[in-house]
């Protein structure tokens, strides 16, 4: 590939939506073949849903490999899904080196879940260069207030809280509009 990036397909069955089932004994050959070979120093994951970034971040870390954990989802403690995930989490980031969260409530939320000492968590936000991206203020409605939403249309990324105050806003301020984008 271009700029010297090489992409690995591993030859493991997806289960659902494009995740394997965490095994954490097929991949340990195939990642130590790869981190071996191409004298990886560092291996970051994101997604603490990524049977395959936990068990990346497993391996390197038994291998000695500096390691990276990228959060940025917001978790509960008491449903069945929230309570796996967390623990698997806090396996994951046991001895993890750094850990990076895009807000601060998302650094809190993870230093609860995954039992992190708070000083190895850094915080990047999520930002926009203004001075980058600016809108075209000949395109703005010059009597409308529009609200922009991009995001995954999934539960855990505030669905059904967007769902719940669309209606009441827009019943309450007809200068209001809505644009929605989502991730596939």
């Amino acid at each position: 590939m271009t700029s010297g990036l090489k992409v690995y397909y591993l030859p493991m069955v997806v289960c659902y939506n494009g995740v394997i089932l965490p095994t954490f004994f097929n991949t340990l050959p195939l990642m130590r073949n790869i981190f071996l070979r191409e004298r990886i120093t560092i291996v970051h994951g994101h997604s603490a849903f990524s049977a395959m970034a936990n068990e990346g971040i497993m391996h390197a870390r038994n291998m000695g490999i500096k390691t990276v954990f990228t959060d940025h989802s917001l978790f509960g403690f008491a449903d069945a899904s929230a309570i796996i995930t967390n623990k698997l989490l806090q396996f994951t980031l046991a001895d993890c080196n750094h850990v990076i969260c895009v807000s601060h409530t998302g650094k809190g939320n993870t230093v609860l879940r995954a039992a992190v000492k708070p000083n190895l968590v850094s915080v990047i936000p999520n930002a926009v260069d203004t001075t980058m991206f600016t809108p075209d203020e000949s395109k703005r409605h010059p009597n409308k207030i529009t609200i922009v939403v991009i995001s995954r249309l999934v539960y855990r990324k505030g669905i059904d809280l967007l769902e719940a105050v669309i209606g009441p806003i827009c019943q309450n301020h007809s200068d209001v509009q809505f644009i929605i984008g989502r991730k596939t």
